[in-house]
């Protein structure tokens, strides 16, 4: 219990978080309990405040209060310098649990938020309202209203229970927003004026009776609508209610307010284009043809899209129209820059089908997939919709971009609106909330980009055909250098073919020491800053043409080389491990660093490591231990010494279930004094028994390891199948070393111990 100075309210109730000056004499005190006044006596609850600033003014002076949480006030005595303090029984919120209170506060929210847009906000207040994420904070918003009164306050300042003083925030609002609705209705009307609609109307009327008994009435608007529905070919319900709205345009007229919200209806209802198609080429072999001409390598998609192509051929040969259940959602997954967006343009053209890209990136809103419903002002269809009018058919190509990139908030969450489109059994009568009819999407090819699976939800996910881009090989990256991004580079750069010229090795040189990226962007801008170098020369008449490129040029254009080979310096020193992952931008190669030193015991993990990652160190430390008379390791080595394992690159967050070997390897290393082989990547989890459990993104890690010189993998026995995903020409040059324990590792691993003492 505290004992505080009680400074009484008249007319005023104060909340936690709202400052407040008062004049009041405070002098020696630095909190106080601010409590309004109630009839003759004062209120069940008030706040507890701190004193921030006094000031002499007057008798009595004036201070400034920073409420902090509401207190309850119990017996009260003067003391001997007449000041009236009190034993108050300090109530801060108890945070309750999320559940209790996640859809109080969305609601709340939306409804503040449409106070404010009647009331005219500019978006500084709904700004501060969406800032608070504590829900007792949030509730005690409604208490900065001026539509609320005295008692309405104290009610609300007494309610102690966070999740019942939400409950009565949100009722408050409520009420303010019928409140301002029928105020805002009220006005409108006032403002437009009976009479004169009614005078409107009547004009009207008689102007379409004078124009039908002339013979003119194809000339209004009504007329004109009608026979644009009457050439659109909607479905008979489509049609059924666009003539619906039709007539109810009819009845209130062109210049109501309303009339004017049904014409745009009727505008975006005639925009989807819902008889016309376009006529798709069903020629897998051509489509192969434009997919090789357009990108290098990409076999698994290429050979997948003619897959598509030759089962609709064959079904249309033979009757079998109803697409529904058979439709693909193909989904291409793979780091930046490997060409997944480009591809569905090649794809289109591939198809003779018209091609429309959708960027989900950051959408959070529900109605940007589903549209808006029509009562709300400024209401528009979804992105769906929108698709279909740019595209003018209604089976094209639809990208949908960086799908893993959704976002959900109290709007909405836009991954579950896109599970009824890509569910091939359920798109066929799609329902935009703003058209309000069927739509039809199974004639759509969707086409689903994402850098990571991970976070795609689940049952998204369970939707889609996953065609997985892992990245290219070094030759790839060359070809596709010479035959795509050089030749693009030198029109972009104001060059022609015959002024420049450049080789393979050159190309190759380019890729090993300046790129070391799963796609092709950054070589390609690489290769745009060595063509405008030459560009410059050019334009300045100080070079001769044609220019050759050589590795000197390159140089000199691009400075030291970014990429060294620079496993065998790392790795030359007892401790230090190489591992392989896997990021969003491709795989990687990580070095695994341990030591120890004196100290109590236990575990130092730095490098920005996950949960996943730590657990590995743990795991690996454990095993180490508890096998080291197998290892060659002398049991007091671990008395009295702390282990320190780090991963470099500390800004970059790291994680995955693939760490577990390296850290045995690094920590079994430091141990025994072995140095690991220079040319040896591994990946895998391992278990406290030393079991080597399986890995994924087999494919990315293999290119990254022969991206970056190394010459052999270890790798779990249980994906030695997936070996046959990595290519041919990377295969031909490297070692893979499936083994189904740590000790089986180790003993590829590690150097030989004549080898290690020499050292």
């Amino acid at each position: 219990m505290a004992h505080l100075r009680l400074v009484p309210l008249d007319g005023v109730v104060v909340f936690p978080g709202m400052p407040v000056t008062l004049p009041a004499d405070v002098a020696g005190d630095t909190r106080v309990l601010l409590i309004p006044r109630r009839g003759s006596g004062y209120a069940k609850v008030g706040v507890v405040a701190e004193v921030t600033e006094r000031v002499a003014l007057g008798v009595r002076g004036v201070a400034s209060f920073m409420p902090r949480h509401r207190g309850v006030p119990g017996a009260a005595h003067t003391g001997p310098d007449g000041v009236l303090r009190v034993e108050v029984d300090e109530r801060p919120d108890r945070a309750p649990s999320p559940s209790l209170t996640r859809e109080l506060e969305r609601e709340y929210r939306a409804v503040v938020e449409e106070i404010l847009e009647l009331r005219g906000d500019d978006g500084r207040i709904s700004a501060f309202v969406r800032s608070i994420t504590d829900p007792g904070s949030l509730a005690d918003t409604a208490g900065y209203s001026p539509d609320l009164n005295f008692e309405q306050k104290l009610e609300l300042l007494e309610a102690l229970d966070v999740v019942e003083r939400l409950t009565l925030a949100l009722r408050l609002q409520q009420d303010r927003l019928a409140e301002l609705r029928v105020r805002k209705r009220i006005r409108d009307e006032v403002e437009s004026g009976v009479q004169k609609q009614q005078r409107e109307y009547l004009l009207r009327r008689q102007m379409e009776a004078i124009r039908k008994e002339l013979g003119e009435n194809e000339g209004s608007v009504a007329e004109e609508y009608r026979k644009k529905i009457a050439t659109a070919a909607m479905p008979e319900a489509v049609q059924k209610q666009a003539e619906r709205e039709l007539a109810r345009f009819e009845r209130m007229g062109d210049s109501n307010a309303e009339g004017s919200l049904i014409r745009t209806y009727l505008d975006w209802l005639l925009a989807v284009p819902w008889s016309k198609r376009s006529e798709e080429r069903l020629d897998p072999e051509h489509a192969r043809e434009v997919l090789d001409a357009d990108h290098a390598g990409l076999d698994d998609v290429k050979r997948r899209i003619t897959e598509y192509l030759a089962v609709r051929k064959l079904r249309a040969e033979r009757g079998l129209t109803d697409d529904r259940r058979s439709g693909a959602i193909l989904t291409l997954i793979g780091p930046p820059g490997t060409g997944k967006t480009s591809i569905g343009e090649s794809i289109a053209r591939a198809t003779g089908r018209k091609f429309v890209r959708m960027s989900l990136g950051g959408v959070r809103d529900e109605a940007e997939i589903r549209g808006h419903r029509r009562t709300y002002i400024g209401a528009l269809p979804g992105r769906l919709v929108r698709a279909l009018r740019d595209a003018g058919t209604m089976n094209p190509v639809i990208m949908l971009d960086e799908v893993d990139k959704l976002g959900a908030d109290w709007r909405g969450d836009p991954s579950s609106a896109l599970l009824e489109v890509l569910d091939p059994a359920q798109n066929h009568g799609f329902r935009d909330h703003y058209l309000d009819v069927e739509l039809d999407l199974s004639q759509v090819l969707f086409l689903a980009t994402a850098n990571v699976a991970d976070t795609i939800p689940g049952p998204l996910l369970d939707r889609m055909e996953v065609i997985r881009f892992d990245g290219y090989t070094t030759e790839e990256k060359v070809a596709i250098a010479r035959d795509y991004l050089w030749p693009r580079q030198v029109e972009r750069n104001g060059l022609h073919p015959t002024d420049v010229a450049i080789d393979a090795d050159v190309l190759r040189f380019v890729v090993t020491n300046y790129t070391r990226e799963a796609g092709v962007r950054q070589l390609e801008r690489e290769l745009g800053t060595v063509l405008r170098k030459t560009a410059s020369r050019i334009a300045a008449d100080h070079q001769p043409r044609p220019v050759v490129i050589d590795s000197a040029a390159v140089l000199e254009a691009l400075r030291r080389p970014k990429f060294h080979q620079e496993v065998a310096a790392r790795t030359g020193v007892p401790g230090v491990a190489t591992g392989l992952a896997v990021t969003g931008a491709g795989g990687d190669v990580l070095f695994v660093e341990a030591a120890s030193m004196a100290g109590k015991g236990g575990l130092v993990l730095t490098g920005q490591l996950g949960d996943v990652m730590k657990e590995s160190a743990r795991i690996a430390l454990t095993y180490v231990q508890s096998h080291a008379a197998e290892l060659g390791i002398e049991e007091r080595s671990f008395d009295g010494r702390e282990f320190h394992v780090h991963v470099p690159a500390g800004a970059i967050p790291k994680d995955g279930p693939s760490a577990g070997v390296t850290m045995v390897a690094a920590l079994t290393s430091l141990l025994t004094g072995r140095p690991l082989k220079t040319t040896v990547g591994m990946t895998g989890e391992v278990t406290l028994q030393g079991r080597v459990l399986p890995i994924g993104g087999l494919k990315q890690k293999v290119l990254a390891a022969h991206a970056a010189g190394l010459t052999e993998v270890i790798l779990p026995e249980r994906n030695a199948p997936d070996l046959d995903d990595v290519p041919s020409d990377v295969r031909a040059h490297m070692q893979f070393h499936p083994v189904k324990s740590a000790d089986e590792m180790l003993a590829l691993a590690l150097e030989p111990r004549a080898l290690a003492m020499a050292a």
